[in-house]
């Protein structure tokens, strides 16, 4: 009997011992808090910034690194603890920068910061490569409080590099798996972003879209993520696809969090001239929109673009819609937004902005930038082995190959893309049904990981959005087979504070966000 007894406290030993889970983190209650949580325990002295981001470092090399692995963390930030350590200091001294004030955050590896992490991209042939500058929206982060914890890992050059590609890969990473179940993937270019807010490594990331990469990992990992209005917040500093569609975002485990980090973002950028169109349209505090009972009175186009592709997704969202009529919606089946052949005019607008803004970038480095061209890109790409190993890269190709933006063919394309997706598109549709909003399925299940294949997305309502620059806003719908499933609501420009209050409203119906086990990670 002894015998057994000790046999079995043995197991529970090793199996406590091989847990993800950090120490320091698990006693100081962090899994799952939220930025008000987390600045109330400070002001409380329950426990110090420092303390905060010393577990968050603990989690990182015990639940990225070690353990599950998921590899979302391409770089830790050396000073963080440092930084902390300020922070706690300006707080005992009555100071508090903003409403981020000690909140870790963890940045897409495609955003610049002037410190002593790299900003890489995923490219093998950006190692080390330093900014001159921070990115104005992580000035605007700083300047609130906010600590950089880390890089997150992403999709190479932000998915936009090969003829077919595997999301949360890049030469320089490596793969990125999903909290959820390791063996899947975690979606789009944002998918260290995603996976690290998901798992805990980080009270909130920032990601970046250009068509679906805020949108399906946060879908894919349980998150709510904010795709804005292009020209709410900055791109400058940021490497960039496209003028047109890029903007970042913050990624978080709720609506308020994310309506917290929005506003700490916003504000006008001279080096980007998008930005000027936010005036009068942004708001430093999306918190007053955090307001119930928004559904009442409401009409809303159910955009059908990605139902009848899995059965058990759509019986989810089935039920979702029952709830928003219940809620007093009146919803309006929409089947199409937009004129036929966006998508490709999309595709040739990315390639000419794709050329024209990474040779813009390169300038900006400096003597001492590690790439100075596309052409040199393509040469060191190309070269690489390892690069090479399992994707093409055919799209920095074809981007090499297009003119200056001068060009007819883009111009053409731009014109038209504008014209299809908001003229006739989104802005066209809600005014002939007099909608307020749309809501959709913002991705299927998560896939396995395929390096052979590729992606496997299945479906998909991110591009009427994406392409027309108008925001979009996700979170966790329910769950099939312990993987979530989002749900997004989009409308017209500068509609930010009516979708928050939009998702608000869900959440508080529907709270099913829930921490991920690592699934097919042998403990």
């Amino acid at each position: 009997m002894k015998n057994s007894l000790l046999l079995i406290v043995l197991i529970i030993l090793f199996i406590a011992s091989c847990s993800p889970t950090a120490s320091k983190f698990e006693n100081l209650g962090l899994e799952e808090i939220t930025i008000t949580e987390l600045r109330n325990s400070y002001g409380n002295g329950d426990f110090t910034i420092t303390e905060v981001v010393e577990a968050y470092l603990e989690r990182i090399e015990a639940v990225d690194k070690n353990g599950p692995a998921i590899n979302s963390i391409i770089e830790v930030n050396p000073d963080a603890i440092e930084i902390a350590r300020q922070l706690d200091a300006e707080l005992a001294s009555g100071n508090s920068r903003g409403p981020l004030h000690g909140i870790p955050v963890i940045l897409k590896d495609n955003i610049d910061t002037h410190d002593k992490m790299s900003t890489t991209a995923g490219a093998r042939a950006m190692e080390g490569s330093k900014p001159l500058q921070d990115a104005f929206i992580v000035e605007k982060l700083r300047e609130n409080g906010a600590i950089i914890l880390a890089k997150a890992n992403l999709s190479e050059w932000a998915n936009f590099h090969s003829s077919f590609s595997s999301s949360g890969w890049s030469g320089l990473g490596g793969q990125t798996k999903n909290p959820y179940d390791i063996t899947r993937n975690p979606c789009g270019s944002s998918a260290g972003s995603g996976a690290s807010a998901s798992a805990n490594l980080t009270v909130f990331s920032i990601g970046t879209e250009t068509n679906g990469s805020i949108t399906c990992p946060s879908s894919a990992n349980g998150l709510v993520g904010i795709k804005p209005t292009v020209g709410l917040l900055s791109r400058s500093g940021i490497i960039p696809i496209s003028f047109t569609q890029d903007t970042p975002g913050p990624m978080t485990r709720t609506v308020t969090d994310a309506a917290i980090a929005l506003g700490a973002m916003v504000g006008v950028d001279e080096a980007d001239s998008k930005t000027g169109e936010s005036e009068g349209n942004s708001y430093t505090d999306y918190t007053q929109f955090l307001n119930e009972g928004a559904f009442e009175g409401k009409r809303i186009g159910v955009f059908n673009g990605p139902r009848g592709r899995h059965f058990r997704v759509d019986s989810l969202f089935n039920e979702q819609l029952r709830l928003l009529e219940s809620n007093g919606s009146t919803l309006v089946e929409i089947d199409q937004i937009g004129g036929s052949g966006a998508g490709g005019d999309s595709f040739q607008v990315l390639l000419y902005e794709f050329k024209d803004g990474l040779n813009h970038y390169f300038a900006s480095l400096g003597d001492n930038a590690k790439v100075t061209s596309l052409d040199d890109l393509i040469e060191k790409t190309l070269s690489d082995p390892l690069e090479m190993k399992y994707f093409d890269h055919d799209l920095l190709l074809q981007a090499n190959e297009k003119g200056d933006l001068e060009s007819e063919e883009y111009q053409t394309a731009l014109a038209d893309l504008i014209r299809k997706t908001r003229d006739e598109g989104i802005d066209a549709v809600m005014e002939e049904h007099n909608l307020d909003a749309f809501v959709s399925i913002t991705g299927g299940p998560a896939w396995k990981t395929d390096h052979t294949n590729g992606d496997n997305f299945g479906l998909s309502s991110s591009s009427p959005a994406a392409r027309s620059g108008y925001p979009n806003i996700t979170l966790p719908m329910g769950y099939i087979d312990g993987l979530p499933i989002g749900i997004n609501f989009f409308g017209a420009a500068w509609t930010e504070p009516l979708l928050i209050e939009l998702a608000y409203s869900y959440e508080q119906l529907n709270p099913v966000r829930k921490a991920p086990e690592f699934k097919n990670y042998e403990f």
